[in-house]
């Protein structure tokens, strides 16, 4: 009887293994056979789950998204307002290895769209659906009165994604001062958001 193989899984593996290839190496050190050759695989059991580089980075972002998505969906919203964004905005920081891997794949598939179109369509759609997301927050929070009647929710929303890519840089190339950036990162929040 054939074996069963659970493609999603293998890609998962796959995935995994460039997340931690990247962050410890740099995207310059990606391709298919370093990435086969961290997953414990051959160059040909990659190929088939991925037709080169580009798809692996892209399950690779989708993957990190996921991820994100995940811890984001686990910060109580029953914190006060400024707590709730901070704990959101942190959700995406890369303040430990796991997800300075994640921050470091995200930031080199970022670099990457700056010159190929399918990737930035991939980037734009993300940076949509998280705006999206954070903007439909705000108004609820402007609705039930927790926030500034005048707040312009997209706006606020465009700031605080800016605000966190910024924090995300600044904690890969000196991950050393992760403390000092999270407490600026207090204050920025404290007098971006205008909480009534």
């Amino acid at each position: 009887m054939p074996r069963t193989v659970d493609k999603e899984a293998q890609r998962r593996i796959v995935g995994d293994a460039l997340l931690g290839l990247v962050s410890e190496r740099g995207l310059d050190a990606v391709s298919v056979r370093t990435v086969a050759a961290a997953a414990g695989k051959s160059v040909g059991a990659v190929q088939k789950y991925f037709s080169g580089k580009d798809d692996m980075l892209r399950f690779a972002a989708e993957l990190v998204g996921e991820r994100v998505e995940h811890r984001m969906d686990a910060v109580d919203p029953a914190g006060s307002t400024g707590e709730v964004l901070r704990e959101l905005v942190l959700a995406t920081l890369p303040v430990d290895p796991a997800r300075r891997a994640e921050a470091a794949v995200s930031q080199a598939f970022a670099a990457r769209a700056v010159h190929h179109e399918g990737l930035a369509a991939v980037q734009r759609e993300t940076d949509q659906a998280v705006r999206t997301a954070l903007a439909g927050w705000f108004e609820e929070l402007r609705e039930g009165g927790r926030l500034e009647s005048g707040a312009d929710c997209l706006h606020l929303a465009d700031a605080v994604i800016a605000l966190a890519d910024g924090f995300t840089m600044r904690m890969l190339y000196s991950p050393g001062e992760c403390g000092a950036l999270v407490a600026a990162l207090d204050t920025a929040l404290a007098r971006l958001v205008p909480v009534e």
